[in-house]
Parts: structure tokens; sequence; C-alpha cells
């Protein structure tokens, strides 16, 4: 199995490895691994009556590194049960990783939760760099589609009866975004 999180990766140096592990079936997708329902080829793999045809008791399946087939340590671990019930192991050639044996099987867990920690590192740079950001003053998000000014004429020709529909169709927005302006200058008056 394999996978490349971005249109920029390429999936090619993972397929020679695979190819020279003496891989028979490649599974290849370039999707994120952070949602696996995501991951059409990751389910293809999965599923029973396709695992069935692929791989049977005694198999080994293969990853180029342990990132390409879970991105947490629960999801790992549910994948290495699965394969476990299925008398299927494990072998991760970047990162030597055989759980054939049980050395190899304490290795495969102790470098998932580091992969694991490691993008909560991540995550957590990511929100501190927003954070930052926020208190510089940069917005994020859509820009608003109505200044303030726009929503207090809005909510003054709506007061002299002008429809939600009607204005709606004058400003050239939803009948919700009209709502909203009346409710945002209603509670400032």
């Amino acid at each position: 199995m394999l996978r490349a999180s971005t249109s920029s990766q390429s999936l090619e140096n993972q397929i020679e490895q695979l190819k020279a592990a003496g891989c028979e079936k490649i599974f290849s997708e370039k999707r994120s691994g952070k949602n696996a329902t995501d991951r059409k080829e990751f389910r293809t793999m999965k599923e029973f009556r396709t695992m069935k045809e692929y791989v049977r008791e005694g198999d080994v399946l293969f990853v180029t590194k342990l990132d390409r087939l879970a991105r947490s340590v629960i999801d790992l671990h549910k994948f290495a049960k699965y394969l476990e019930d299925k008398e299927v192991d494990l072998k991760v050639l970047n990162q030597n990783i055989d759980t054939t044996s049980p050395a190899g099987r304490l290795l495969f867990t102790m470098l998932g939760a580091i992969a694991e920690f490691e993008r909560d590192l991540i995550n957590e740079r990511v929100k501190e760099g927003i954070a930052a950001a926020k208190a510089k003053g940069i917005k994020f998000g859509r820009s608003a589609i109505l200044s303030y000014k726009d929503k207090k004429v809005i909510y003054k020709q709506h007061q002299k009866g002008k429809s939600v529909i009607w204005l709606s169709n004058f400003f050239h927005v939803a009948r919700n975004t009209i709502y909203r302006a009346i409710k945002d200058v209603a509670k400032k008056e």
C-alpha cells in the first residue's frame, strides 16, 4: 500500500521500493491520510471480499513508510489488529519494521506513537501560527459580502416595507444574508 498526500508528491519512488521488495499487487492513491473514508484504494484493500483476493493467511503486507498506512496510533492499532486476525504480517520498508517478530511488533507500536506525536506537534504549530496571524490583524475566511453601510440601508428599507425577496434581488445576495443583515443592525440599534 502506498499513498502520496499531495498532487506534487510522486508515487514512483514508493512503487519502485515495493516492486524491489517483491510485491505482486500494489494499491496506490494520491490522497490525504487524515480520513480513511476518503481513501478509496485503502478501503478497497481493507474490504473483506477484496482482501480475500489479495491477502491471505501467511502473506505479508508491505508499506514504504508507517504514515502511508495510518495517521493515528488508534487507526494503526485497528489496522494491525485486522491484519493479525487475518494472520497477515506487516513490513514497513523505510523503518525496518517486521511484525513477524516480537521486536518488530514493539518497534511498530513505538514508531506509530512517535508518528502521531509528530503530527500533533505540526498541528499545534499551525494553530499557533494562525493565532499569531490573527493577533497581527490578518483575517481568515471569506470577506464580508455586505458592508455595515449596506446592512444599514437594508435595515432601513426593510423598515419602510421592502420585502426580503426584493432586497435579496436588489443586492444580489441570498435571503439568509438579508435576514442576517437586518438582525445585525437591529442588535446595534
